[in-house]
């Protein structure tokens, strides 16, 4: 399989790029930047350039068999504080895309949304692909049209696609701003010395799946027949005290943890039903919270912005 990967240099890309490999794939990369933590991977064809830049966007999908979206400029915590910028720079970039990919030669594309934000308040838990889409961010809002926009040109042109609707990915190489990813976050300020802040009792109860295993999902997906849209996810539900009795084993000290009062907007539970992906892809998750977090700790140790306090 010839793949591209748009958003190969971040931290679920620079994942699927590495399965890719090791599955005998040839792998384009198309971002805006390098890699921050590890040097450019031998064999790998990158391309620096923005979506939005349509001559480079054409030269890098030639010869490309199978796309695989994963860039996101917003995040759900800060989407809504533009609506505007999250609707310009994902959801018209992807319709952008997919004129681009209609015209190539590209036979399939897949593209990474969000189960965490795509349902809203979920009605039953797990929650299946077929419950009702009902996002109460933009970022969700601007993922369901995706899907939609994925869907109409299937019907209309012929383009295979795979939507995964992803849960809580974590691991190594994952961003730790502050903004998204609770256990990378976590790790990064114990990393640093820094005290954790948590919203609530911990009770909140949330579906984390390492990102290894949501890179496998993502490559059996690009390499099979299948059309349409699945979870991706553990599975398993873990509250968010879970997390840190995960974190302070793996750290081996106790965690210097401040409690504030809960938010009204956190939903109490989200856990995704994986049995569609499971069956169609014989797919099982293989890493679990406690091996994850583990190994996402142990690799902040071998990071080269990794600072100890």
């Amino acid at each position: 399989m010839r793949a591209m990967v748009l958003g190969g240099t971040g931290f679920i890309g620079s994942h699927l790029v590495d399965r890719l490999l090791a599955d005998g794939h040839q792998v384009r990369v198309l971002s805006r930047s390098p890699e921050r933590l590890r040097p450019p991977v031998p064999g790998v064809d990158y391309r620096q350039a923005n979506l939005t830049d349509i001559p480079a966007l054409v030269e890098a999908l030639t010869g490309i068999e199978v796309v695989f979206h994963l860039i996101s400029t917003t995040v759900p915590s800060t989407s809504n504080l533009d609506p505007v910028f999250d609707i310009e720079s994902n959801l018209v970039g992807l319709v952008r895309l997919l004129q681009v990919v209609r015209d190539s030669g590209v036979r399939r594309l897949v593209y990474l949304s969000s189960g965490g934000t795509v349902y809203g308040t979920p009605e039953v838990v797990p929650i299946p692909e077929s419950h009702p889409l009902r996002p109460i961010c933009s970022y969700g809002i601007v993922k369901v049209a995706a899907e939609n926009y994925l869907h109409m040109f299937h019907e209309l042109h012929g383009l295979d696609y795979l939507v995964l609707r992803a849960s809580n990915p974590y691991g190594e190489r994952q961003g730790h701003y502050g903004v998204q990813g609770i256990i990378g976050t976590f790790l990064n300020k114990l990393q640093r010395g820094e005290e954790l802040e948590v919203w609530g009792d911990g009770s909140l109860v949330r579906d984390f799946i390492h990102v290894a295993d949501l890179a496998r999902l993502c490559v059996q997906a690009g390499e099979s027949a299948r059309v349409g849209n699945y979870n991706a996810g553990s599975g398993c539900g873990h509250s968010i005290r879970a997390v840190l009795e995960g974190i302070e084993q793996a750290v081996g000290r106790k965690l210097p943890v401040t409690w504030r009062p809960g938010r009204s907007f956190d939903v109490p539970r989200v856990v995704l039903d994986i049995a569609r992906a499971e069956a169609d892809f014989n797919w099982h998750p293989e890493i679990g919270l406690a091996e994850g977090i583990s190994r996402t700790w142990t690799s902040l140790g071998q990071s080269p912005t990794a600072r100890t306090p």
